[in-house]
């Protein structure tokens, strides 16, 4: 079943003031190269077993801290935050072979976060929306309870990470989506997507935005 984490309404408020300022924009010469979806990245709360063949001695279960980081023995601290697995064993085996003769080494996932969308703004439960299979924008708004009577509808906005450092935003006439029958342009949602729904009409939105203009207080909120 979906399940939701809420934000509290004066901590939501000044969040939606962040996002309405648009001064969170890179010039169009910083701009990244929209990429398409990559393998799972591993974030804060995903749990770990390294395994060493010849040196089982160093081997270890470690869970992400929120800055990315593990401690290892005989490597110390490494930042696995938004790597792949593949990526994250490679870095291991780096520092490993400074210390160790041809080692061999093997990383498997053995917990992970599971993944979710954020929907905030007017609607009636703002907050994260665990993702168990296909969900569709509308189907999103539909378990954060539905817009406010205060919801500018007609311009919902997604927010897409597509690097570690930006977002692209998209804006999403749900209002005219959902009075088609077939329902043909319900966008499915990725994990970490982020829906906005504002109150006011947006007179300009830039199509990409800065991730940590948007994550670090959204970070904060969902976390009281």
């Amino acid at each position: 079943m979906t399940k939701m984490t809420f934000l509290t309404k004066k901590n939501l408020l000044s969040f939606i003031f962040l996002i309405a300022g648009c001064t969170l924009v890179a010039s169009a010469q910083e701009r990244p190269v929209l990429k398409t979806a990559e393998r799972y990245r591993l974030q804060a709360g995903d749990i770990l077993e390294v395994q060493y063949r010849y040196t089982p001695e160093f081997n270890d279960l470690v869970t992400i801290q929120p800055d990315g980081y593990v401690t290892l023995p005989l490597l110390g601290d490494i930042r696995f935050g938004g790597l792949n697995l593949e990526q994250a064993r490679a870095l291991i085996f780096e520092k490993a072979k400074v210390r160790l003769k041809d080692p061999e080494i093997n990383l498997k996932l053995k917990e992970f976060v599971t993944p979710f969308v954020t929907v905030f703004g007017e609607v009636d439960k703002p907050g994260r929306v665990e993702l168990h299979g296909k969900l569709t924008v509308v189907e999103a708004l539909a378990v954060a309870g539905g817009f406010k009577d205060t919801a500018k509808h007609s311009q919902v906005v997604l927010f897409r990470k597509v690097d570690d450092e930006w977002a692209e935003a998209k804006e999403i006439d749900v209002k005219e989506n959902m009075s088609k029958r077939t329902l043909t342009e319900d966008l499915t949602l990725r994990p970490g997507d982020l829906l906005y729904i504002p109150q006011n009409r947006i007179s300009k939105i830039e199509r990409v935005v800065r991730l940590s203009s948007l994550l670090s207080p959204l970070n904060l909120l969902l976390r009281r």
